[in-house]
Parts: C-alpha cells; structure tokens; sequence
C-alpha cells in the first residue's frame, strides 16, 4: 500500500497546485504581521518536506518552537483555505449560495429588509436552478423570520404561501434523505463483502431494500431524487448479480445528468462514478462496443478543465478510466497491452496514494495481477496478490477470497507443488470462515488438492472433468459469481488447448467479431 501521512495540513499542502501556492503567497502577504510570516515560513518548509517529518520541519523553521507549532498550523490551516476559497467561489455552486445568504445576512444587520428579501428571492431562484434543496430551505426560514418580525410587503396570503412551500422542500429534503440512506447502505454492504454468496445474501438484501425504499419512491420530480433512486437499484442489481438490471439503472444514472448537464458541474464526482458504474455494467455484460465507446467518451471528460482544475476529480476520473481500459483489455484478450499501462499505474498509486482508499488500491492490485497472470508471468501476478493477501481483510472479503485462489492457480501453474499443499488447506480454512465457499470454489479446491498427484498426461482428463463440471454453473447466477472475478472457464480451455490464457481469449474475441461482421447488413 502506498504510505500515507496522517498530517491534514501537510496533505492539504500537497494538494496545491502551483497557481494555488502563489495566490497563498499574495492572500497571507495582505497581513503583515509576525504571526503570518512565520506561517508561510511552515508553508515553505511543510512543501519541501517529501514525508511529514516534525523534528526535521522545527529544525527548518527556528523562528517556530515546538510550543508554537499546533497554533501557527492551525493558522496556515485556516490562511490556505481562505485563499482557495477565493479563487474557487465563482465555479462552484455552492460556494455562491453561500455568498449570497452571507450578504442577505449583512443587509439584514443593517436593518435593510427590503434589499434582504431581493437577496433571498434570487438566492432562491438560483437554488431552484441547481437542486440545492437545503440552500432553499434556509433562504425560506430566512424569509419567514423577516416576515414574522416585520411588516414588509402587503402581499395577501404571504404567511400561507411562505408556510406550503417549506412544507413541500421539508417533504423533498425527507425523501432524498431516505433514498440517500439507502444507497449508500447498500454500497457500503458491497464494500464489506462484495456480490451475494449464497441465497440466503440474496434474501437478506431483498428483505432490507424492499423495507427501506419509500412508498412513493418512484416519485421522482427532483435531481436528487432520481440520482439516489438510480442509485439505490443500481447496487441492489450489483449485489445480487443481476448485470442486465444493474447497466439499465446506471444508463439512468448518468442520463440524469445528460438531461441536466449543468448538473455535471455541481456533483461532478457523482457524475463520474454514475460512468464509471456504466462501463463496468458493459464489461460485466461482456459488451466491448459499448465498453470502447464509453471510454472514448469519458477520456474527453476527463482532458476537461472541469476535471482538470480539481484535484479529486483528475484522480478519480484518472482511476476509473484506467480500470475501464484494463476491463477492454481483458475483453479483448491483449493482456501484454495492457501491461504496458502497468508502469503509468504505479506512478499514479505513489504519486497520489494518500487521496486513494484502500478499497481502490486493492482493486488495481487484483486488475494488475489478472494481466500478469492472463499473459502467462505467474510470478509477477503472485507479487500483487500477495500486496492484497497481506492486507487486512476488513473489506471485500470476496476479493480477499479470489485472490487467494487465484494465488493457488499461479503456485500451480510454476509447479510450487510443496508449497500448493500447504496454501490449500490455509486458503480453503480462510474461505470456510469467511462462509465464501461456493459449489465453483469447492470444485476448484477439490482439483488443486490432487492436482499435483498427477503427470502430464493424466492430468488432460482431469482439466477435462473440471472444466464439464463449472460449465454447467455458468448459468447460475450466484454460482456465476466465480466468473466475475475469475476467468477459470478460459483457463481451463488455454490448458487443454495448449495456448495460454491471453492468446485464447483473443481469438475467442476476434471469432465473435468476425460472426457479428457476417450478421450485419
């Protein structure tokens, strides 16, 4: 795992870009005072630091004692998030709301309550625009206090009309609460344990989002309220194994905000989880066209200045686009292409692994070590599965589970038969408690434990008994769960056919093209 420093003020000074440390330089040089020179000399030294190292950042700055240290960080804190803060209001949204209420709270102050209420109605407009729900809620609260303590405007009915709005944004705030409550459960009980293992997962999931989606959920006459609906179904689908369902509602997820593109700028994050949801239902759909042109479209989203000029969007987007073009890769069969990325990948993990979680390591660690293992280097692929292995294995415990059995096929595949016998029992214990054992698993197991007994040509029929016996689960949708991780079933062909995995899954690819060619018009 890439290290990561614990210091806020020492990642948030790595977060700068150059443009962002000299207007910095400019809004700390408006003080003067002793107190900010010696902030922008912590700022010189935290920013020539590699490592947040605090008995080497006192030796650098002596006008700072160790006394001083936590105040004088504390106002670097404070003076960089007050210089972003000014060059960044304008393109956000939220930013400028919140500029708007502090200026209707100023003329407030000042006893001009009619300008105030010119304030709020624009500020409520512009809300009303952006779907910023709680912004209006204040705006409104802000008026009913003006209206309840002084005699402003002789509108009839005011009182009435200020009370059936806030009752209706009350109502719509309450219901894209529950609907965000409930995608959000759902994708943290992925996170814990990844796709359904047995029925009785499938079972448990049903029974929760039946009883945690709202009545009038499909309701859906706001932003938000249609994003977490999308959302909502989109893991439900993904966690039960239902592909088709789970493409269909991340279509609408991300169609949501092609309808409203403005949107984009305010939940850009949003917006490229919503594609990156999409291209994974086109790989897990075994849908390469559609996979390729996602990607062509999402690698111009991200030269974008929107994404660009954010640090957390160029990351993910980065992240996402990367995963996408390894998913095509395996598609397609070109894993040695794909391990030309490989270098780029590990400058990006160091380079940026404080802003990564641990989640998103593991799953580059997983996409690498299937390239490696596709294209034949078994030792490469165990290097990063063993980067997994030795984790801890608090999250995704089914990816923590195929990792290790695909650890077992490579020791195999490099003939490590003393070590195999031990990794199996170890692996199979491990699987057993963390109740991840399907009838796939078992079979697998079943095979690798005698596996080694066997030569070269006893084995033939053995691969061939193996590979009958997992075919007639690959129409088992949680039986199938094997497969989404794991391409065993090409594995097992690239070992009676005599070709290694990649070069198998290429022609597989280049024969399903030439067909579609000869059906087209």
């Amino acid at each position: 795992m890439p290290s990561k420093s614990t210091d806020a003020l020492f990642q948030l000074i790595k977060s700068l870009e150059k443009s962002e440390k000299r207007n910095l330089k400019l809004f700390a040089g408006r003080n003067s005072g002793a107190e900010s020179l010696k902030s922008m000399q912590l700022f010189n030294a935290l920013d020539k630091l590699t490592e947040y190292d605090e008995k080497q950042l006192l030796k650098r700055v002596p006008t700072v004692s160790k006394q001083q240290l936590s105040n004088t960080k504390a106002l670097l804190y404070k003076q960089i998030l007050g210089s972003l803060r000014i060059i960044r209001e304008d393109k956000n949204a939220d930013m400028q709301l919140r500029e708007m209420m502090d200026s209707a709270r100023i003329l407030f102050n000042k006893g001009l309550y009619l300008q105030t209420l010119k304030v709020l109605d624009k500020t409520k407009e512009f809300a009303r625009t952006w779907h910023q729900l709680t912004y209006l809620q204040q705006a409104l609260f802000f008026e009913k206090k003006i209206e309840g303590l002084y005699i402003t405007r002789s509108i009839q009915n005011r009182a009435d009309e200020l009370a059936e709005e806030a009752d209706v944004i009350v109502e719509k705030i309450a219901h894209i609460n529950t609907l965000s409550n409930l995608a959000l459960q759902l994708y943290s009980w992925y996170i814990q344990n990844g796709h359904a293992r047995n029925e009785n997962d499938v079972k448990t999931v049903k029974l929760f989002f039946e009883k945690s989606l709202p009545k009038n959920a499909a309701q859906l006459d706001g932003f938000y309220e249609k994003q977490y609906y999308y959302q909502s179904y989109a893991w439900y689908a993904f966690i039960k194994l239902d592909f088709l369902m789970f493409y269909r509602y991340c279509q609408k997820w991300v169609d949501a905000f092609e309808t409203e593109p403005h949107m984009i700028t305010v939940e850009t994050t949003m917006y490229i989880k919503g594609v990156h949801n999409l291209m994974s239902a086109h790989f897990d759909l075994m849908n390469r066209d559609g996979l390729a042109a996602c990607i062509k479209k999402f690698k111009h989203f991200v030269q974008t200045p929107l994404v660009q000029d954010n640090n957390n969007n160029r990351i993910t987007g980065y992240v996402y686009l990367y995963t996408a073009v390894i998913n095509l890769h395996f598609l397609e069969g070109t894993f040695h292409k794909g391990l030309k990325m490989v270098p780029y990948l590990e400058e990006m993990l160091v380079e940026h692994g404080r802003y990564l979680d641990r989640h998103r390591v593991m799953v580059f660690y997983y996409k690498i070590a299937c390239l490696y293992f596709g294209s034949g280097n078994n030792k490469k692929a165990i290097d990063y599965l063993n980067r997994i292995i030795h984790q801890r294995d608090d999250l995704r415990t089914d990816l923590q589970c195929y990792s290790r059995l695909l650890h077992l096929i490579a020791h195999y595949e490099l003939g490590n038969f003393d070590l195999l016998e031990y990794l199996i029992k170890s692996v199979y214990r491990y699987m057993a408690k963390m109740e991840n054992l399907s009838k796939v698993e078992e079979e697998m197991f079943r095979f690798l434990r005698n596996a080694f007994k066997f030569n070269t040509k006893t084995i033939r029929p053995e691969f061939e008994k193996l590979l009958g016996k997992l075919k007639k689960y690959q129409t088992n949708r949680l039986e199938a769960r094997a497969f989404a991780y794991l391409d065993v079933i090409s594995w097992l062909e690239s070992k009676l056919s005599g070709v290694n995995v990649q070069d198998l899954i290429r022609k597989k690819y280049l024969r399903e093209t030439r067909a579609v060619k000869k059906i087209a018009p």
